[in-house]
């Protein structure tokens, strides 16, 4: 589990140590940009540290028993998961912590970029095609948006709640936690749902999947499987590495 204020107390004390030598004069300082760490990513996209600094022990353990990386998850979409996530489980605010579902928007359509993992078996349940918003992108999802109408995906963490039975049959709503970034989903009736316009068969007749009004929707077939697995309660995490969401994000931050 994640605990911050093990990091807070390293520095200071790192700090007591080092501060008789930084006072003294006797250290001779570089250039001051050389202690900086700066990563290069385009246009709007930023990480602000390493992912492998930014994830701790049990998440790195995590990530290599499940293999995500064969599974094509990166360390920094899981890092950031892990991060929102083990908040959440710690403020209490799961009432099933032991699933973790990443959907990773920085992948093509075309990838299976929906990751259902068993934290607490440490196993991934499911690894399947998901859409975003018809105008968040075409083959790559590229602009996100909290606002009605927008058709957009909005990224971010969420809660599952309950099921229902809508025109796409059996269907999930998710709560937003992040104001400003998803926290109109309910209004906006972003769910989970199944359909026929996202999966192999259809990828196989079309450049990439087809996609959504905003919904994270699943090939049709899979979809009840899914929603029985995730649904009342368990966390969902949106991802892509916009600058916006990455550095304004509450849980992130």
């Amino acid at each position: 589990m994640y605990r911050p204020l093990k990091s807070v107390t390293f520095s200071l004390l790192s700090v007591l140590v080092l501060s008789p030598v930084l006072m003294t004069g006797t250290s001779k300082r570089t250039d001051p940009a050389a202690d900086k760490i700066t990563l290069y990513f385009p246009k709007d996209v930023v990480l602000k540290a390493p992912a492998t600094e930014m994830m701790p022990e049990e998440a790195a353990s995590l990530y290599d028993v499940m293999q995500l990386k064969r599974f094509g998850l990166a360390k920094k979409a899981f890092a950031y998961a892990w991060k929102g996530y083990t908040a959440l489980v710690e403020k209490g605010k799961l009432a099933k912590d032991g699933i973790l579902s990443i959907c990773d928007f920085s992948q093509s359509s075309r990838r299976k970029r929906l990751y259902v993992l068993d934290i607490e078996q440490q196993k991934v349940l499911v690894n399947t095609y998901v859409a975003h918003g018809r105008k968040s992108g075409g083959e790559y999802a590229k602009s996100f948006s909290n606002s009605p109408e927008s058709h957009k995906s909005s990224l971010g963490f969420y809660i599952t709640r309950s099921t229902y039975f809508g025109e796409h049959g059996l269907a999930l709503k998710i709560q937003g936690l992040e104001r400003g970034f998803n926290d109109k989903a309910d209004s906006r009736n972003i769910v989970i749902h199944g359909s026929q316009y996202v999966g192999k068969q259809f990828i196989s007749n079309n450049k990439f999947n087809g996609r959504s009004f905003g919904c994270p929707a699943l090939p049709a077939k899979e979809a009840p499987t899914v929603i029985q697995q995730i649904k009342n309660g368990s966390c969902l995490f949106i991802y892509h590495p916009t600058k916006n969401y990455i550095t304004q994000s509450r849980l992130l931050n």
